[in-house]
């Protein structure tokens, strides 16, 4: 699989310009934006844009923004087989929602503030309701938005003809009245919670707007029974709210991105803005024990410290997995401290502050706000990952995520960086760094999620060109309407049961000795204990009475007579013989060869194999072009690790410009490893539509070098490398234990030989599964039915592996293609 061929930009749903202004006329607002959001343009079009699709007319539901989407925007097409999937994939469908993605310091509370006043200002709604995940967001906007409501420029600035014109900043220890903006913790709608927001909206929700602050917390809820409460509220139809804005700076569902984002800031935006901080991490790093890494980090502190940022007290945040971890951390910590600046312990312990969630900590959470001044000691703080929301820290210069789960995903990532990206007051107009002190063991597994987070990362493209020898052809493929249905198929020969007379048994003990490596929590010393343990043995008598006793149960419910082929002295002989191949003369069994046992000799109960097979209720031929085959993508910093660009002398002269310069500035990068970029000298020898070919494992590599040897090349007219998704895709099912399966692939190559069209799926050597076998029979079944239905061209489908290449290679050049079979495909057979 490639990395991420989607930007997120190109995911974002666009709303449609087009308004009614019988319904809503934006224009008598617009003063009222200037003054709220000053020169942020992205703030006004945010708020814009929500209007026109709340208010313009032109949709009744985000199932209908996405459908308009879906048909214009071939990124979605591409990512989402059928609008079905997409539509899938939508968290509130049938309301009027959607999601803004605005980056972390950005102001997003002026753009939920602007869409509140408006709607109410308007007439469309009556009241506004706020909600957020924890109480420290709550405090914060409720003063955010009060400081908005006593600005008495706004309110001149809004039409005269306004419903609500300065509505009353309340929380639901009120009772919601018309007019209002409610600011709540979720926690505050739950039936056991006291508060005024059932009592007041009930049958109130098509003339309620619910804003839902840090809303990757209701997309993506985890673990956490009370976040997950919060979209039953929203869905709830006692209420039956209509209006629904998610807000979020992290808008990921792990490392996917939201689905119904209306208007986006990235972080990059915003660096390049130099509305937050700029960031750099750790690519490299020779530390070895944890100290040496304490030592690094306080070294930068220090830096930070008395040289680039001493207009302020900066502050280095540390974030680990979980409270626990938080605790150990913190106590690391504090030694650390007390021992490099020779100070006692309590001392040191008054310069780091532990945030999290468990209640021992909950009078810290207050001591955020004034951790920037200058007369308070906190100069380090340590938290959970997941609580990133709610800090006004702008001093953070320094982040330090403690383990890789605390840094392993876009939402994480995109949430921890979130924290230090604020820029101090006497350093606006600059852009101060903060820096992210990662582990170097996983930074490679981290470098394309930060580059993706930030969009930093270019990406290589491929799609088709207008070679001059023009290599594009057409395939038939075949629309299909299936049923399912299951089928058994039957065994070919009888199984030949232990015709070795032995079992291969592993090595056993009657006891073994075994470590244990035990850490402790506050030093970080380890010891070593070594106990023996006694493993539990059988008799040979005992497992040969276990055996027998199956069969005679399987005899009498088959009507077999396998008792009597295997008595118990006969049993027993095989085990014997089986103990002496492994020099064992114990005359017991380990629990690992008994269960040995008792699987060989169960062949004897397997039926045919069952599978589910669709049956073809209705069929139509489709051609498909290789023109038409979509843009596919990988990202430079996976050139860097496994992935492969074949080009010619075509790729550097067609195609768009921005991709011909990229290819040139990767020819002159001689940091990159050798397999990074492959150069077909011969351009005739390169006999595909597309302007390179990407791959992103060891055996497409070395197919295509094979496909492009000067021998080869000359035997074939063209090829082309599928998609992943999308192009020319094959049905199938199968059975996985008990559970049907069902699936979809799309075929490695297609290679054109005159009318003959041989597609290859290709695989590692030996990968013979029950997924792969079903592959195999419903790939040849349907390209039999291709091949029935039209005349112009024959279809062979192989399937290989990198064993096979050369053979292949040999029998498309002689003209043995048609009946060539691999070892893998042999096996699939079996």
């Amino acid at each position: 699989m490639l990395e991420q061929p989607f930007q997120n930009k190109d995911l974002v749903l666009k709303v449609s310009s087009n308004y009614d202004p019988k319904r809503f006329d934006p224009n008598k607002y617009e003063a009222f934006l200037d003054a709220l959001c000053g020169d942020r343009e992205y703030q006004k079009e945010a708020i814009r844009a929500t209007l026109r699709y709340f208010l313009g007319g032109e949709y009744k539901s985000l199932k209908e923004l996405a459908d308009e989407n879906y048909n214009q925007n071939p990124k979605l097409q591409e990512k989402y087989s059928s609008f079905e999937d997409f539509l899938a994939h939508l968290q509130l469908p049938d309301k009027l929602s959607c999601s803004l993605d605005h980056a972390t310091a950005t102001g997003k509370s002026y753009v939920m503030y602007g869409i509140a006043r408006i709607m109410l200002a308007d007439g469309a709604i009556d009241q506004v309701l706020v909600l957020c995940p924890s109480n420290t967001i709550e405090e914060g906007l409720t003063e955010k938005f009060r400081s908005l409501s006593a600005d008495r420029t706004l309110k001149d600035l809004l039409p005269t003809d306004s419903k609500v014109a300065n509505p009353r900043i309340i929380n639901a220890s009120n009772t919601i009245q018309k007019g209002d903006i409610c600011i709540e913790n979720i926690h505050a709608t739950y039936s056991n919670t006291k508060s005024a927001i059932e009592d007041s909206l009930v049958g109130k929700g098509e003339r309620t707007l619910v804003l839902n602050d840090e809303a990757h917390h209701l997309m993506s809820p985890s673990s956490n029974t009370a976040l997950k409460k919060w979209k039953e509220f929203l869905l709830d139809p006692k209420y039956g709210f209509k209006f629904i804005v998610n807000v979020s700076g992290t808008c990921y569902i792990g490392n996917d991105y939201f689905t119904d984002v209306i208007h986006r800031f990235s972080l990059r935006d915003s660096i390049e803005k130099k509305f937050i901080k700029s960031i750099r991490y750790v690519a490299e790093d020779s530390s070895g024990s944890e100290g040496e890494k304490f030592q690094k980090i306080y070294d930068n502190h220090i830096e930070n410290k008395t040289v680039k940022y001493r207009k302020v007290k900066p502050i280095t945040i540390l974030v680990t997995k979980n409270i626990a971890a938080c605790k150990r951390l913190t106590d690391k910590l504090i030694d650390f401290l007390a021992k490099k600046e020779n100070i006692s312990k309590e001392q040191a312990a008054k310069k780091v502050l532990i945030v999290t969630s468990a209640s021992e900590h909950k009078d810290n959470i207050p001591i955020l706000r004034s951790v920037d001044d200058k007369d308070n000691p906190i100069e380090w703080i340590t938290s959970v990952s997941m609580l990133s929301e709610g800090w006004d820290v702008k001093n953070v210069f320094q982040i330090v995520p403690h383990e890789e789960r605390a840094f392993n995903s876009k939402l994480l990532i995109a949430q921890v960086l979130g924290r230090g990206l604020r820029v101090p007051e006497v350093y606006k107009g600059n852009q101060p760094v903060v820096t992210v002190f990662n582990h170097d063991k996983w930074s490679k597994k981290i470098k394309h999620l930060v580059d993706e987070v930030l969009e930093l990362e270019k990406r290589v493209y491929s799609y088709p060109v207008m070679k001059k020898e023009d290599y594009n052809f057409d395939l038939y493929n075949i629309d299909y309407k299936r049923n399912e249905e299951e089928v058994e198929y039957p065994q070919k020969d009888p199984y030949e049961l232990l015709k070795n007379g032995y079992i291969n048994y592993s090595s056993q003990a009657e006891k073994v000795e075994k470590n244990t490596i035990y850490a402790r929590a506050v030093s970080g010393e380890q010891d070593i204990k070594k106990t023996l343990i006694e493993l539990k043995m059988y008799s040979i008598e005992e497992v040969a009475h276990d055996v027998f006793n199956r069969l005679f149960i399987y005899d009498q419910e088959a009507g077999t007579s396998y008792r009597e082929q295997f008595p118990k002295d006969k049993i027993a002989e095989i085990i014997k013989t089986s103990l002496e191949r492994i020099s064992d003369k114990t005359g017991k069994l380990s629990e690992a060869n008994r269960n040995q046992t008792l699987a060989a000799f169960s062949v004897i109960r397997r039926k045919g194999a069952k599978s589910l097979r669709l049956s073809i209720e209705d069929k139509e031929l489709i051609k498909i072009s290789t023109r038409k085959i979509g843009k596919n993508s990988l990202g430079v910093g996976s050139l860097r690790r496994y992935s492969t660009v074949f080009y010619d002398d075509y790729s550097l002269s067609l195609g768009e410009a921005a991709d011909r310069k990229l290819l040139k500035e990767l020819e002159e990068d001689e940091s990159l490893p050798k397999s990074a970029l492959i150069k077909v000298e011969n351009k005739y020898n390169f006999k595909t539509p597309l302007n390179l070919v990407l791959v992103s494992y060891e055996p497409e590599r070395r197919f295509i070098l094979g496909l492009t040897d000067k021998q080869t090349a000359k035997e074939i007219d063209a090829w082309i490398k599928s998609l992943d998704v999308g192009f020319y895709s094959i049905e199938y099912s199968w059975r996985k234990g008990e559970h049907p399966k069902q699936g979809s692939f799309n075929p490695d190559f297609f290679i054109k030989k005159g009318n003959d069209i041989v597609v290859v799926e290709i695989k590692m050597d030996n990968d013979v599964s029950d997924e792969n076998r079903a592959k195999l029979r419903y790939a040849r079944e349907h390209f039999a039915k291709v091949n029935e239905l039209q005349q112009e061209q024959k279809y062979y489908f192989k399937f290989l592996s990198p064993g096979s290449f050369d053979l292949f290679f040999e029998a498309l050049r002689n003209g043995a293609y048609k009946d060539f079979k691999s070892e893998l495909e042999r096996k699939l057979e079996e």
